[in-house]
């Protein structure tokens, strides 16, 4: 009986850049029996595919920064800073979907796609679904304004040294779960990924007594 729910009827409330549906469904409770008939507003959101590209050699990761509408009423402003993102189109493989972004949003190439996480960022209203990659970049070219003008976007690719960008996931610079996790993931394992991307330069820095971390 647990973990059984029955979908009574799921009708559209709204479809535009975004749809919404209401749900009637009842479920199974812990302690036995099913709930009595609920009404749920879902947010149907989809695959997002996000990727925090990082040069080994350099030790930088790359961000963008851009307007979101969700933040229209947060004091701190609207223009949030946050890892490559963008939604897949159905079928289609996130790793592609990251690769595609990454040179849409910052003209950045990427290559040896690390998972980080899938999960799923507000599960108590959409069903929005995230698969979060670390990938291998070169920062020497990246930066600048980016995005497709078919579709309005205006992003500024930002390199940051990783120290910096690590250090501001303490200070709360960051407002989108994206870079968060995906910051962490990379303070936990940027050593073995400087030793297995990187031909010489972590073995130079044990030399010189020196921790990147």
């Amino acid at each position: 009986m647990a973990h059984r729910f029955e979908i009574l009827g799921r009708d559209p409330c709204h479809e535009g850049f975004l749809r919404l549906d209401r749900v009637r469904l009842r479920h199974a409770k812990f302690e036995g029996g099913m709930t009595p008939e609920l009404t749920r507003e879902c947010l149907v959101r989809g695959l997002a595919v996000g990727v925090l590209p990082y040069d080994p050699e350099r030790d930088e990761v790359v961000l963008v920064e851009q307007f979101r509408v969700g933040a229209i009423d947060d004091n701190r402003g609207a223009w949030i800073t946050e890892t490559i993102a963008g939604i897949a189109e159905p079928g289609e493989d996130p790793r592609s979907v990251a690769i595609r972004e990454a040179l849409e949003e910052a003209n950045v190439h990427i290559e040896d796609l690390r998972p980080i996480a899938d999960y799923l960022p507000s599960p108590g209203g959409s069903t929005e679904r995230v698969v979060l990659y670390c990938a291998r970049c070169d920062t020497s070219q990246a930066g600048g304004v980016h995005g497709l003008d078919e579709e309005h976007e205006d992003i500024w690719s930002h390199v940051i040294p990783a120290d910096e960008a690590i250090g501001q996931v303490a200070d709360g610079h960051y407002r989108a779960a994206m870079p968060v996790i995906a910051l962490q993931w990379l303070a936990l394992n940027r050593r073995r990924l400087r030793e297995e991307w990187t031909e010489g330069a972590w073995s130079e820095h044990l030399w010189s007594g020196d921790d990147p971390d």
